[in-house]
């Protein structure tokens, strides 16, 4: 099964989840005040997800390490989910690659 994008509201805003084929999810965006707005998000998403120099790999302040997805100009566009470990982040960040490139967008809002 293929990773897909959910895109909802989340009060006056937007927000989507990049989910796996398990639905699990495995990167969230920041909130966007327009639908189009969100919708340039997840094209940005797809097209910066290949390129490996746009992932910053982090560990917060708890030591749970974590990733971000930065656009070409620098800014953050997704977020990833704490981890366990390294292991488990760098599967992350392959899940990511692998399935938004070509991931559907199911729109809730």
């Amino acid at each position: 099964m293929s990773g897909y994008f959910e895109l909802k509201r989340s009060g006056d805003q937007y927000v989507f989840n990049l989910k796996a084929g398990n639905h699990e999810i495995i990167l969230s965006s920041q909130r966007y005040s327009s639908k189009a707005s969100a919708q340039d998000g997840i094209a940005s998403v797809r097209q910066n997800a290949p390129i490996d120099a746009r992932y910053e790999r982090k560990t917060a302040a708890n030591g749970s390490p974590y990733f971000t997805l930065t656009a070409a100009n620098g800014q953050v566009i997704g977020q990833s989910e704490m981890y366990s470990g390294t292991a488990a982040r760098d599967n992350g960040i392959e899940s990511v690659k692998a399935n938004a490139p070509a991931a559907t967008v199911k729109d809730h809002t």
